[in-house]
């Protein structure tokens, strides 16, 4: 229980930080635009709330489940994956997203839900004796 807090920290530090380097790679490779219509605070700030939101999800989903996923985190990450990027492709198909934007989500999904799954469960993961 005590191991909580400091997974979340660790799984937002990770899903926050991993966009961050893909984007930044992608307006140097790909001329990616950062969005023009919001302060880059303000941005920066929407973006943080909505990733501790999804850090709060994944840490304490998988630590209620912790018995079933412990020893199938990958598969956890899997799914999370797969809703990630179903969630890229449906922005990215409506107004004000561009596929670059939405490949660069990928990419960033494909590195930190896998990573993040990972310390979730070496944090949180049901012992084996």
């Amino acid at each position: 229980m005590l191991r909580i807090a400091p997974t979340i920290a660790l799984v937002l530090i990770i899903i926050y930080a991993v966009p961050f380097l893909v984007y930044a790679l992608f307006s140097i490779v790909a001329d990616l635009k950062p969005p023009g219509d919001a302060s880059p605070a303000l941005f920066l700030t929407s973006v943080f709330v909505s990733k501790l939101g999804t850090a709060l999800a994944f840490v304490l989903i998988f630590y209620i489940a912790r018995g079933s996923l412990s020893e199938q985190w990958l598969v956890y990450a899997l799914l999370w994956w797969v809703m990630f990027v179903v969630g890229e492709i449906g922005q990215a198909i409506g107004p004000n997203y561009t596929w670059k934007e939405a490949i660069a989500g990928m990419v960033s999904e494909t590195i930190y839900v896998p990573l993040a799954a990972y310390v979730t469960n070496w944090f949180l993961g049901v012992e084996r004796r």
